[in-house]
């Protein structure tokens, strides 16, 4: 058994902050997702040379990780592993965070008896009981793989809502599988100084003291720690647009309301509907002070926005009276098609669909909706395409699901028949193991191409199509 070597102790914290905007930290059973800022001693001997694999890494209950010496790290996807080396990853974002997954076992790569093993106590003392690390990664990186975990088929609730990518330790530190697609720093944290973030909210009490949605803003940028907040109070790229209390979907991944008693949303659900007025003070600051700035409804920590749609109407009138300059983006499930008309004619920029699935049943499994049907959200994207406006989708990414061979068969025939400008890749937030268990119970995807497989294909297939992370201004509209 290999000698334990001494490390640091880690810091760690139970926050509801949630990182980079999405996200939940607990769960009904009490199983906390641990934020790790981690010193590491390293041995000065350790030879790690460019795509040789990366080190697996554990943590124990109390959130110290550290390195599992012998062992490389593993990434899953459809249950099947891969080695993690530096030809697959990249290294760790900023901002990116450590979690460890509670009530899981670390599956890693026994280097001597070259195969995947399951590790549920410590190879430095028997007697600790270790835990499987992912990492969330920062805005603008999708998953290649997820973390390597298993349940030893224990009954279990899904883990807390975050993305859980693959991590593994090299020469030079952490390093993500994920694949970069936006370099814009528009949620980039160091971008984002707190003092300056508190500034600008006192400028807007004084400015605006009686816009409740402002007063929204604040609690989402200092509480929440949102990025898009932080960016309105800042005055950089885009800013947010709340304005629904009600959603007709009911998503399995809700971050601002959750039915699931085993799950907790990381925020609460805006608890007012701002009137046209309000919206418009925010939007029109905004745009003001912005260069090529976007302004979007449709956010983490309200329903959906096609439900107040009068009121958004209502509001697009006003800012387009006043300015033609700014961006004025839709996020939606697109939904209600006449509603997406109305709003394209009052003076709608632009269109961001959130999809997990194109594949009606994977769909409707996932956001589970109330009120609409599948060829509504397909007759939207139409109507909004019809308008001459630009049009993204929110692909809801999940390796082993997003880039099976049907999905991405499917995928390929939707943007044919559909035509969208632009995919922006987000990274699922949801058990991945659980997800992709459960889409194969409802429609088998096949096998999986690879994520970096699919876009590549993608890009090959369709050179207009943009891909992305966030919502572009029109000034950068192409592929229309």
């Amino acid at each position: 058994m290999p000698d334990a070597r001494r490390r640091s102790p880690s810091t760690w914290k139970r926050t509801r902050h949630m990182p980079q905007g999405d996200g939940a930290e607990c769960n009904a059973a009490g199983g906390i997702v641990w934020q790790i800022r981690v010193r590491l001693f390293l041995s000065m001997n350790k030879k790690i040379q460019k795509q040789e694999t990366l080190t697996a890494l554990a943590a124990e209950e109390n959130g110290e990780i550290f390195e599992l010496e012998g062992y490389a790290a593993l990434g899953m996807s459809q249950g099947q592993y891969q080695i993690l080396t530096s030809d697959n990853t990249v290294a760790m974002p900023h901002g990116s965070e450590l979690m460890l997954l509670p009530g899981r076992i670390p599956v890693v790569y026994d280097l001597v008896r070259k195969e995947p093993v399951l590790l549920s106590r410590s190879p430095y003392d028997p007697r600790q009981r270790i835990y499987p690390v992912a990492v969330f990664n920062s805005p603008g990186y999708v998953n290649r793989y997820c973390c390597a975990y298993d349940t030893q088929n224990a009954s279990h609730v899904p883990l807390p809502l975050f993305s859980y990518g693959a991590v593994g330790f090299g020469q030079n530190g952490f390093f993500s599988s994920a694949i970069q697609v936006d370099k814009e720093p528009r949620q980039d944290l160091r971008c984002m100084p707190e003092k300056k973030i508190i500034k600008g909210v006192k400028s807007m009490r004084r400015d605006f003291p009686k816009n409740r949605l402002m007063r929204h803003l604040e609690t989402c940028a200092l509480e929440y720690g949102c990025p898009a907040g932080k960016n309105f109070f800042l005055g950089r790229y885009e800013a947010p647009l709340p304005s629904s209390r009600v959603c007709n979907a009911r998503c399995m991944g809700c971050i601002s309301l959750q039915e699931e008693s085993h799950l907790c949303a990381c925020q609460d659900r805006i608890a007012f509907a701002p009137k046209a007025e309000e919206i418009t003070q925010v939007a029109l600051t905004h745009i003001g002070r912005v260069d090529q700035a976007v302004v979007s409804f449709g956010q983490g920590c309200e329903g959906e926005p096609l439900t107040s749609a009068n009121t958004l109407g209502t509001a697009i009138g006003m800012i387009r009276k006043q300015t033609s300059s700014g961006t004025i983006n839709l996020n939606t499930n697109a939904s209600l098609p006449r509603a997406v008309e109305n709003l394209c004619r009052a003076g709608l920029d632009s269109m961001r669909v959130s999809m997990n699935s194109v594949r009606k049943d994977n769909y409707l499994a996932y956001f589970r909706p109330a009120s609409y049907k599948f060829e509504h959200v397909l007759e939207s994207i139409d109507r909004a395409k019809d308008q001459g406006k630009f049009v993204s989708m929110n692909y809801l990414n999940c390796p082993g699901v997003t880039d099976s061979q049907n999905e991405a068969q499917a995928l390929f025939s939707f943007i044919e028949t559909h035509g969208i400008n632009m995919i922006q890749w987000r990274n699922l937030n949801y058990d991945p193991l659980c997800y992709w268990q459960f889409m194969e119970k409802i429609r088998p995807g096949g096998k999986a191409l690879g994520m970096h497989k699919l876009i590549a294909q993608l890009k090959e297939k369709f050179p207009s199509l943009i891909h992305g992370y966030f919502n572009p201004p029109k000034e950068r509209f192409t592929g229309q």
